[in-house]
């Protein structure tokens, strides 16, 4: 029976019941007794919005998990970290291969859509590396988080703790153990943790079609235009980014202004990355100027690139407005990047997607004027943009939600994590394909 139904499904349809599906098991775990340290459990909201987080990676939290959860309860919730991050599709084709089973043609049809792939070629072979990248990357990261934190408590805690951290950065998630909601604010200055954290990020956050050419880059020697639009926004974006938290932040009392020169340096750095969807933080997020809180909610809004475990409208869109506005400004029908053109349907829909989010994020953002009185708009505005684009920074809004607010904010999390154009197609409506054309008609613009 369920194997009909996955048959009768199309790909989109699948991937929503999917993270659906998860996140339901997972709200009903952390609702057990066993799962909090005061054991009576979470409330069913609170655990239907934890579960939504952890699955999305986004990192949202209205209870401190380091305070409120067991290490069954934190261990759920990287459970979910987990395979949210790579996907419920990556663990199926990981438990075909451990069985011995044939992928199936629809089951790499659902892996293309996940991970964005532009053919079903070769997926199966994609993810194999991807299961092998995020090993050796959160294993890394781990071994050396763990030596570190070795430093500031006992050797058994330190290993968790480095383990836990580098998952959840790796997928993107900022979920932390600190306590408190401090994230890794007292680790601001230290080289280790920032320059191990900053790269679990990246790695994530780049994408895994990315991470798997500069792999085989020596062989190769080539990249695809894909790659090279990924690897050339995110560059910009984090250097841009670095350079301006610096200048903005650097004689705020509460950020920068008291740090050593190169705790300066890593504040700005660190600030510019977990932006690109991660949502730990070195530095107190409340306490950051107005305008940097603005450029935040800028990098929170584009996000990480297709195929990664990050959110956002994705870097790679950004690239294609930027450059179909650059053509259309000197008078060109082509929109092309390193010698290439793009096909009018790329064009389409990071357009489409573009629009479907910012219609999400305003909507959100007006519900959410209403159910939280009383609220900054900035405040809303910021927590909006880091649910729809799973990063999971926060000005302090989410433990003081509405039930209300909680729902809302849930269900921005999950559009924002199965994507806005794949919700789209799982809810619409299939139609035929028309088989004709209506006249061609004009209309002023600008």
């Amino acid at each position: 029976m369920r194997r009909k139904l996955f048959i009768m499904l199309d790909p989109p349809k699948i991937l929503v019941l999917g993270f659906g599906a998860i996140i339901l098991i997972g709200a009903l775990l952390l609702s057990l007794p066993s799962a909090t340290t005061d054991g009576k459990g979470l409330s069913l909201l609170d655990a239907l919005f934890t579960a939504t987080s952890a699955t999305c990676v986004t990192g949202l939290v209205v209870v401190d998990t380091g305070d409120t959860f067991t290490t069954f309860g934190e261990v759920v919730i990287l459970s979910m970290i987990q395979v949210g991050g790579l996907g419920f599709m990556s663990f199926a084709t990981l438990l075909a291969f451990i069985l011995g089973k044939r992928i199936s043609l629809k089951e790499r049809l659902v892996i293309q859509e996940a991970f964005n792939n532009a053919t079903v070629e070769g997926v199966v072979r994609l993810v194999k590396r991807i299961l092998i990248f995020t090993a050796v990357a959160e294993i890394g990261g781990g071994i050396l988080l763990s030596l570190r934190f070795s430093q500031d408590m006992a050797a058994g805690k330190a290993i968790y703790f480095g383990f836990f951290h580098a998952i959840s950065n790796f997928n993107n998630a900022g979920f932390d153990l600190m306590g408190d909601f401090r994230s890794l604010t007292a680790y601001a200055e230290d080289p280790i943790v920032n320059i191990t954290v900053i790269s679990l990020i990246s790695l994530g956050g780049i994408g895994f079609i990315v991470m798997n050419e500069l792999f085989e880059y020596r062989s190769t020697r080539r990249l695809s235009l894909h790659s090279k639009m990924a690897l050339a926004v995110s560059g910009f974006l984090v250097a841009g980014g670095t350079i301006l938290v610096f200048i903005l932040e650097y004689n705020n009392p509460a950020t920068l202004k008291p740090l050593s020169a190169a705790g300066k340096i890593f504040g700005a750095f660190y600030q510019a990355v977990t932006p690109r969807t991660a949502g730990s933080n070195t530095l107190s997020i409340p306490d950051l100027q107005q305008s940097t809180l603005f450029l935040i909610i800028f990098l929170m809004f584009i996000g990480a690139s297709p195929g990664s475990t990050g959110g956002g409208i994705k870097t790679t869109t950004l690239a294609v407005l930027i450059g179909a506005v650059k053509s259309q400004i000197r008078g060109r029908e082509d929109v092309t990047f390193f010698g290439r053109r793009m096909d009018y349907s790329i064009v389409s829909k990071s357009l489409t997607v573009t629009l479907i989010a910012i219609f999400l994020v305003i909507s959100m953002t007006m519900v959410l004027t209403i159910t939280e009185q009383g609220k900054d708009f900035l405040m809303i505005f910021f927590e909006v943009v880091s649910a729809f684009s799973t990063v999971g920074l926060s000005m302090g809004l989410t433990p003081d939600l509405s039930p209300y607010g909680k729902i809302f904010i849930l269900i921005t999390m999950f559009a924002g994590r199965v994507g806005p154009l794949t919700l789209a197609y799982a809810v619409a409506r299939k139609r035929k394909e028309d088989h004709y054309r209506y006249p061609a008609g004009k209309v002023m613009i600008g």
